[in-house]
């Protein structure tokens, strides 16, 4: 059987997924940097509805989105060269083809930026980040703003007293894991924390997978990601959609075991990185003044101390 007719038998099979096999396969894919353009172009040749692109759909049609003869055509590309792309026998396309597959598979911004990550060179490990005084000074400045720096691997490196205090409690012998990937996946209580979990657990998936695209050989980034794989059947599920997500700013809630439910605006700022050095991000929440939310936060601000941060 070629490479061509087996791709497509595993297109049937797609609608039947083997759930024993589900954590090995998963983990499997993310620690064979080569297999990770494959695994996001099926991800997202699954999202794409065939009538949304011109092709019948029906109710006896098996395979989820397109297939991948449907895909190569829509691109212009051939189906051979397609199928090895998937397999990760076809490396590095060029532009073109980038550009002819992420319109087919209808990418936006933000995954057309992954899609080319996936397809570049290997980088070597990331750099790390270095928590600077300034940033410290920054966060001490912030006593009335819940705040906290996190890199690419979703560790949160920097903190001040009220940013410990809202997201479940950074300091103390009883501290939460400061990964927020793994505290989210691994920990129950992060379903107390975050009454919206699925949603933080979204956009934490995908910022891990914009992360493992720019740093694919990252040992400490795969070593995070098989771990999840292994342990959180939700983290399996959330991955294999392929979702990228960028830090933004909106609303969230969290619940706090004093001051109740809270809804919070919330802002992301990039903080430049050194030479040799990847940047940071700074989560920073606020409440209006005269809300219910600005009162709640005054009153947990009292107790808590200074900027904090790993080693600090």
């Amino acid at each position: 059987m070629n490479g061509v007719d087996e791709a497509v038998r595993k297109d049937r099979a797609e609608a039947e997924p083997d759930g024993n096999a589900e954590a090995g396969r998963t983990a499997d894919a993310f620690g064979d940097p080569r297999r990770a353009l494959g695994v996001f172009l099926r991800a997202r040749r699954a999202r794409v509805a065939p009538e949304h692109v011109g092709i019948a759909g029906g109710r006896r049609r098996r395979v989820r989105g397109l297939r991948r003869e449907e895909l190569s055509q829509l691109a212009g590309i051939s189906v051979d060269y397609y199928v090895r792309l998937e397999q990760g026998r076809a490396t590095q396309p060029s532009p073109e083809v980038l550009d002819a597959l992420a319109r087919a598979l209808r990418l936006d911004a933000a995954e057309r930026e992954h899609l080319a990550n996936l397809a570049g060179s290997r980088r070597g490990p990331a750099p790390e980040a270095r928590v600077s005084p300034v940033l410290r000074r920054i966060l001490d400045s912030l006593s009335g703003f819940p705040a906290f720096a996190t890199n690419h691997r979703l560790d949160v490196v920097a903190w001040n007293g009220l940013g410990a205090e809202l997201i479940g409690g950074l300091d103390g012998p009883a501290r939460r894991d400061r990964n927020n990937a793994r505290f989210l996946f691994l920990d129950p209580a992060s379903r107390t924390v975050h009454p919206e979990w699925e949603d933080r657990a979204r956009e934490a998936v995908g910022q891990l997978q914009v992360a493992a695209g720019r740093y694919p050989d990252d040992p400490e980034l795969t070593a995070l990601v098989a771990e999840l794989a292994v342990h959180s059947r939700d983290f399996r599920r959330i991955w294999d959609t392929g979702e990228v997500v960028m830090c933004a700013a909106g609303h969230k809630r969290l619940r706090h075991p004093q001051a109740g439910t809270l809804t919070l605006d919330y802002e992301t700022l990039h903080v430049p990185a050194a030479p040799g050095e990847t940047g940071l991000v700074v989560h920073v929440f606020s409440a209006e003044e005269g809300s219910e939310e600005a009162a709640a936060l005054a009153r947990l601000a009292r107790p808590a101390g200074s900027a904090r941060g790993v080693g600090g």
